[in-house]
C-alpha cells in the first residue's frame, strides 16, 4: 500500500523507507516510539518533521506486517 510521507529511494539511506523530503528512517521513528518517547519530543527533536508524518509511519509498520508470512510452530 503506498503512504504518500513515505517514499524508498535507493539512493537515498540504501533504499530504507524514509520520511518524504528527510533522510530520517521509519525505522528511527518506530525505534524512538518504541523506547517510550512521546510524540512531542520526537517533533521536538526533529523539527523538519509534522506528526501526521510519525502516523505515518505507524501506519507503513502496520501494513508492512499485514503482509507478513506466518509460519505454524511445529
Amino acid at each position: 500500500m503506498p503512504h504518500a510521507r513515505v517514499t524508498a529511494d535507493p539512493g537515498v539511506m540504501m533504499g530504507k523507507p524514509c520520511i518524504k523530503g528527510t533522510r530520517i528512517t521509519v525505522e528511527v521513528v518506530l525505534r524512538k516510539l518504541g523506547a517510550g518517547r512521546s510524540f512531542a519530543e520526537i517533533l521536538d527533536a526533529y523539527p523538519q518533521l509534522r506528526e501526521e508524518d510519525l502516523r505515518a509511519a505507524l501506519a507503513f509498520a502496520a501494513d508492512y506486517l499485514q503482509h507478513e508470512t506466518v509460519l505454524a510452530a511445529e
